[in-house]
């Protein structure tokens, strides 16, 4: 009977320390050794792949700011600025017409629904409505046409004192509403309490519409014959006058037999209160005092 052999202590502690210090097989370790060392250096091919993606990205980056710096369709930035304010011009006028057809449309509504009323009130409404600019007049008036200025004005001289300014217009109008004028448009643009005529930069404005120069038409419907005689005695002749002696803008008066004078359509009021006012309080300042 043989026994089974035994293994030396020695033996079995050097498998021991094996297992501990080596647990992957060599071939194992090897593959992990070459996994690290490709992951810290990249291979030449992949930086070839890095550089080639970058160069088109930044081909790709310049070719965009390029297009965007460029206008479209070889226009200038101020070409393209004034086609963008041109359409919304347009578009304004079309919403200004369909506002005034609508408020038209709500005046002819509104003339049926009072029919049955006493024809003082109807002719109130009808002389309010005149005041006010929300419908269209008719009738003889006078017409005032102020022209820019080409004359020489000498090397010191501004060039935008040729044009016509707001407040020139501001001159005529003023000496119109003075000479009884009933209704006044400016540059197709009515008038009312409310309007403004101001300047914007070069542009002159009749609230917020622009009008085109260089002349620059007044139209004022009245007695004619009146108008012109009130007129004449104002300050307004010999303003337009100095105008065209010092910086060439010409004015022209004229009659005629009948103008046009296009509805603004309804507008909304706008008023204040005195600060402090307690809104409980409705009493008249005679029944305060």
């Amino acid at each position: 009977m043989t026994s089974t052999p035994t293994r030396r202590p020695d033996e079995s502690m050097t498998l021991l320390v094996e297992v501990m210090e080596k647990p992957l097989d060599p071939g194992y370790a090897e593959a992990a050794r070459r996994r690290e060392a490709g992951q810290r250096r990249p291979s030449r091919p992949s930086l070839f792949l890095l550089g080639l993606v970058a160069v088109l990205l930044g081909l790709m980056t310049v070719l965009a700011a390029q297009q965007l710096r460029v206008p479209a369709q070889g226009l200038s930035a101020r070409e393209l600025l004034a086609d963008e304010i041109t359409d919304r011009q347009a578009e304004a006028e079309a919403l200004r017409d369909r506002s005034v057809a609508l408020n038209e449309e709500i005046d002819a509504l509104q003339a049926d629904a009072l029919a049955g009323q006493d024809q003082a009130t109807q002719d109130q409404m009808l002389l309010d409505a005149v005041v006010t600019g929300s419908m269209a007049v008719t009738g003889p008036g006078l017409e005032v046409t102020m022209t820019d200025g080409g004359a020489d004005l000498g090397e010191d001289a501004d060039a935008s004192d040729a044009r016509v300014q707001a407040v020139d217009l501001q001159t005529v109008v003023n000496a119109l509403w003075a000479s009884g004028a009933e209704a006044i448009s400016v540059g197709d643009q009515r008038l009312t309490s409310l309007s403004a005529i101001r300047h914007a930069g070069e542009a002159v404005m009749v609230d917020l519409v622009p009008l085109p120069g260089p002349s620059y038409v007044v139209r004022a419907v009245g007695d004619p014959e009146e108008m012109q005689a009130a007129y004449a005695r104002t300050g307004a002749p010999a303003y337009t006058q100095l105008l065209s002696s010092g910086y060439g803008i010409t004015t022209t008066l004229g009659t005629a037999s009948e103008l046009t004078l296009p509805s603004i359509g309804n507008q909304l009021l706008r008023y204040a209160e005195p600060m402090g006012k307690d809104p409980s309080d409705d009493s008249t300042p005679e029944e305060n005092s």
